[in-house]
């Protein structure tokens, strides 16, 4: 099974994130099959967010499941997910 979720970088109290498409038997920071956006919790709230929603479209209509944290992320862009 696919899921698209997080892939963190960053530093101790400094987290970045990379929204990333990935097998779920895969550990979090393993290898990817794609990387479709960054989340950038400590940033200005407009700058937080950024993701190729046609990538992310793409994704969920071949059957990838976002976790509940990107999916909160994704309603924040306004980006609908069933």
């Amino acid at each position: 099974m696919v899921k698209i979720r997080l892939k963190k970088f960053g530093t101790k109290k400094r987290p970045f994130y990379r929204i990333v498409v990935q097998d779920v038997r895969k550990p979090r920071d393993g290898t990817v099959i794609e990387e479709i956006g960054t989340y950038q919790p400590i940033e200005a709230e407009d700058n937080q967010i950024a993701f190729n929603e046609e990538r992310a479209r793409y994704w969920i209509g071949v059957g990838a499941q976002p976790t509940d944290t990107v999916r909160k992320i994704f309603n924040k862009k306004n980006f609908a997910v069933k």
